[in-house]
């Protein structure tokens, strides 16, 4: 991550969810970030609708021209970015992975601005929706009414290593050597 604000973002979000895959979204306490807020938001996971905003940063807003409030995330994306976009938010929101992205886009005066995005899940709970979070970060000047953004990399950032119990390590310890497994025809 390039931006000190997404490495500090995902360093919260990383020490909340502890062993877990992924935080609850009552977990996240948005006094513990509060320099962040303006440049962080939450999307509903809706296919259908393009990932709306559920909620959005002051900065983000401005960035973007408009309360970004019930309008489609993967919108804001070029039409052949879109489907790469969309991909990413679902293994985001379905796989529990947390992902950065590099990201082009026009400014109002024509210029290109360059941005990064992270996109981070919530743990998923039974009988409320999917949504997840991230945190959008111009890299460079501050740009106003951006649009037409395109994706130009991204990478998924995996679980950290499962540690081993005790149990499992005594069991790992006694097996040495050439072992043979039966297994199915």
């Amino acid at each position: 991550m390039k931006h000190p604000s997404n490495r500090e973002f995902f360093a919260y979000w990383d020490k909340k969810r502890g062993p877990a895959r992924a935080p609850d979204r009552s977990e996240i306490e948005p006094g513990a970030v509060r320099e962040l807020l303006g440049d962080i938001f939450v999307l509903s996971y809706d296919p259908a609708a393009g990932y709306p905003f559920r909620v959005a940063g002051t900065r983000v807003c401005a960035l973007l021209g408009r309360d970004q409030k019930g309008s489609s995330f993967s919108a804001l994306f070029k039409p052949e970015c879109r489907r790469d976009v969309e991909d990413i938010v679902g293994i985001v929101a379905e796989e529990m992975l947390a992902a950065v992205a590099g990201i082009t886009a026009t400014a109002a005066d024509g210029s290109r601005a360059h941005l990064e995005l992270l996109l981070l899940p919530f743990n998923n709970r039974a009988h409320t929706p999917l949504s997840l979070t991230g945190l959008l970060a111009p890299l460079g000047g501050g740009h106003r009414a951006i649009r037409n953004f395109e994706l130009v990399s991204w990478r998924y950032i995996g679980h950290p290593p499962q540690r081993f119990g005790p149990r499992v390590l005594r069991k790992i310890a006694i097996a040495r050597g050439f072992m043979v497994y039966e297994g199915l025809r």
